[in-house]
């Protein structure tokens, strides 16, 4: 790695709601830089105008906050470098394309969307494919086939023009990329890429390029889609004669689908049942797409999963913290072959969060639930209540259905466990329960449990029957935790309600 300072960009398209993919790219950003005490920044690429979309910058904003990476410098942090928005670079581009065009690195192209339309279709019916390149070039209208008046003319008349980059012929290049290793490219099959477009703003390529130079971007880490522009993105390095600044590159693996082939979409998103954005997104026409965050995930869970996706810390360790992420993270351990997503493993990750999430914390996030059914409950009882339960959920939204039992009494009971528990001579004992209750006087678990073994005993009934028997009254069914410390949570008087009301109901 080189000695200058670490800095690094996460760059976004405002297009509409971050993936997760997106998502996993910046953490590892994140982690590089904070590993190595470098600045990671936000930069907004909105070169394409008409893919923008509305609220999809905030969003991404909001997303990177959600999950606890601090950006350094950005559109709302600024820093010395900006803007950090393309559309407010214009300026600065148009000066490197015009050298690039006096450096005899670029050139102006007039040939319209419709003429090059025919040439791909004449190419199609002739069974091969048009390219823009070193072949094609000088029987095409550009300045490499006109004249410089004819070029001035065109110009001074205001025929829309782009700006194309002059790839040289047989160059081979190569690179180190951090992850891969050496990359290699011949010029020989490239293509001479739109750098400038007709409304005025840079395409991805000469921008991005532009933008990590004049903001000191030491170390480009993106995904594997982005490993075909490498050539070009290396050979504008070399035009614009900033070869000993180029920044190092790390391409990412994809993530796949859970099953199949390809990467993780929308669609199998909605098709599993899982999330594959952070937030929840309400796009400008009203469709809503599912987040992490909605969808009751912590947001460290969040962090955890995407780290383990394409990353191998080298140890038995799973579940980390962002300081242990950042502690352990090294990109030379980011795999090569894509990673595939496992919507289980994302609900373990998030169990193993509110497992080990203080009993105050998970309180609190269940408390609207139960004022949403109109419950007022103490807090000390609730936390009591969720600590009993949550090694059962996945979700502060699974709570209710563990713990609805000790907030209101159940209306009917399970049909299956009345037919194996209540028969015999256990709806006699139930009848006579009640009254055994009452006589207990320090109602804690332990000496509740005392008083009803000791009545059991002295009639001579199996335990697990009468006690089967005494769940169904209390939860209405044959689930939830210590029995014992149900009824003592739930009190005496209710208790002893519970007890009677099942007597009546099942007689």
């Amino acid at each position: 790695m080189s000695n200058r300072k670490v800095r690094v960009r996460f760059a976004p398209s405002p297009t509409g709601p971050l993936h997760i993919g997106g998502v996993r790219t910046a953490l590892f950003n994140y982690l590089f830089a904070k590993k190595h005490n470098g600045d990671f920044i936000l930069r907004i690429e909105d070169t394409d105008q008409t893919r923008f979309v509305e609220g999809a910058e905030s969003y991404i904003n909001e997303s990177l906050e959600w999950l606890g990476m601090k950006i350094d410098e950005g559109v709302a942090q600024g820093g010395e470098y900006g803007p950090y928005k393309q559309s407010e670079r214009k300026e600065i581009y148009i000066q490197y394309a015009d050298q690039l065009i006096k450096d005899g690195w670029a050139y102006y192209a007039f040939d319209t969307p419709q003429e090059l339309e025919a040439l791909r279709e004449k190419a199609e019916a002739e069974k091969t494919k048009f390219s823009y390149d070193m072949n094609t070039r000088l029987s095409l209208r550009n300045s490499l086939s006109m004249s410089g008046d004819e070029v001035e003319e065109l110009i001074a008349k205001g025929e829309p023009y782009v700006v194309r980059f002059k790839m040289p012929e047989g160059v081979e290049v190569s690179a180190v990329d951090m992850i891969r290793g050496e990359v290699k490219f011949n010029t020989a099959i490239l293509d001479d890429k739109v750098i400038f477009k007709s409304d005025g703003l840079p395409t991805y390529h000469l921008a991005n390029v532009v933008d990590d130079y004049t903001m000191k971007i030491s170390h480009v880490i993106r995904g594997e889609e982005w490993l075909p522009s490498l050539p070009l993105h290396i050979m504008l390095y070399k035009a614009l004669g900033w070869e000993n600044e180029r920044p190092d590159f790390a391409h990412l693996p994809l993530i796949l689908k859970p099953t199949g082939k390809g990467k993780l979409s929308k669609r199998d998103g909605d098709k599993a049942g899982f999330p594959v954005f952070p937030l929840e997104w309400k796009s400008p026409e009203g469709e809503i797409a599912s987040g992490y965050r909605e969808s009751g995930y912590v947001a460290e869970a969040v962090v955890n999963l995407l780290a383990l996706l394409g990353w191998n810390p080298g140890t038995e360790q799973e579940i980390f913290s962002m300081e242990e992420l950042i502690g352990a993270f090294s990109i030379e351990r980011v795999n090569k072959s894509g990673a595939r997503f496992d919507p289980e493993k994302a609900r373990w990750f998030n169990h193993q969060y509110l497992v080990n999430a203080p009993d105050s914390v998970l309180a609190g996030q269940f408390m609207p639930e139960l004022e949403s059914r109109g419950i007022v409950a103490e807090i000390d009882l609730v936390e009591k209540v969720v600590g009993l339960v949550k090694e059962r959920i996945n979700f502060v939204s699974d709570l209710w259905e563990q713990v609805s039992f000790f907030f209101v009494a159940p209306e009917e009971y399970d049909a299956k466990v009345v037919k194996k528990r209540w028969k015999g001579d256990v709806p006699q004992f139930m009848g006579n329960l009640a009254g055994v209750l009452e006589s207990v006087s320090d109602w804690t678990a332990d000496a509740i449990k005392e008083v009803i073994a000791a009545r059991i005993e002295e009639e001579g009934l199996g335990f697990g029957l009468v006690m089967n028997a005494f769940r169904l009254a209390l939860v209405g069914g044959g689930f939830g935790p210590d029995l014992m410390t149900i009824a003592e949570l739930v009190g005496k008087e209710e208790t002893i309600n519970r007890v009677n009301k099942a007597v009546e109901v099942l007689a």
